[in-house]
């Protein structure tokens, strides 16, 4: 991981290198669909930074900042400190050419299933279908 401060006192937060990403770092933080949702935001404008508050989520300031850690940690997102704001950058170049085609097959994934779940208002609830038919267990 680079360093958390340097010796001119600047504020530097750590992250791992390109080579200390993982599989499994990338595929947890991606997992849970605020972070997710954090990561398509920024997808979308991958070249622009944009501060934490930036993100309307619905969750908490502390939980907000966990998820970030989460996604700076495992080497998806850049953070810098821009005055006292917090500001958050896709590492979309280090993620395609440490895994090359997976972000863009997970952020493909995830727009088909908001696409689907803006459709289907049980699916976006998690809530089961109704039971019209009995299923196989029952037959």
């Amino acid at each position: 991981m680079t360093p958390a401060a340097t010796a001119a006192g600047t504020r530097e937060l750590p992250h791992p290198t390109r080579e200390e990403i993982r599989l499994e770092g990338v595929l947890h933080a991606l997992s849970d669909p605020v972070r997710l949702r954090i990561v398509r935001d920024l997808a979308a404008d991958s070249g622009a930074l944009f501060s934490c508050s930036h993100f309307d989520l619905p969750v908490t300031k502390s939980t907000t900042t966990y998820h970030f850690r989460v996604l700076r940690e495992s080497g998806v997102i850049r953070q810098t400190y821009r005055g006292t704001a917090k500001m958050n950058g896709l590492r979309r170049d280090d993620l395609d050419i440490v895994f090359p085609g997976l972000l863009d097959a997970l952020l493909a994934a995830a727009a088909r299933q908001a696409a689907a779940d803006r459709h289907d208002p049980l699916r976006r609830q998690g809530a089961e279908p109704p039971m019209n038919e009995p299923d196989e267990r029952t037959r």
